[in-house]
């Protein structure tokens, strides 16, 4: 499976802001609109930074002061990205091993979409529940 395969079933819908957007703001961004993280944008970077529920977290740690500052005090800058015709195998991959949840896709330096973590674990139980169905009827089929 794909990462478009993914997206194709998602949508390509992406919630993005800018970087002087307050961390305050960007809470009643994440609400709005059941997510747990936002794409950093600007004129010049459409994927200028990543800012999750885990970086406001981070940031209330130094107190409740940061509701107040711009999200580019607490998002990340260097933003792990994929491309459409990945799969999600190498996806996974990428999750686990820089420990992210969400990745923005790219195609031609343009935002394309977005996964998380939930949507790579729905596509691989679907996955798993095509082949169990695929297996139980060939077992059927040859008793």
């Amino acid at each position: 499976m794909r990462i478009s395969d993914v997206l194709g079933t998602k949508g390509n819908d992406v919630v993005t802001t800018s970087p002087d957007t307050t961390v305050r703001d960007l809470v009643d961004l994440l609400a709005e609109h059941n997510i747990g993280a936002v794409i950093v944008s600007t004129d010049d970077e459409p994927v200028a930074g990543i800012v999750s529920e885990r970086d406001i977290v981070r940031g209330l740690v130094e107190g409740v002061e940061v509701l107040d500052a711009p999200i580019s005090q607490i998002m990340t800058t260097h933003v792990h990205t994929a491309d459409p015709h990945e799969s999600v195998h190498d996806l996974m991959r990428l999750m686990s091993e820089h420990r992210v949840r969400h990745v923005p896709v790219v195609v031609d330096g343009a935002l394309h979409g977005i996964v998380s973590i939930g949507d790579v674990v729905k596509s691989r139980i679907g996955e798993l529940e095509f082949e169990r169905d695929q297996l139980s009827s060939y077992v059927s089929n040859t008793q």
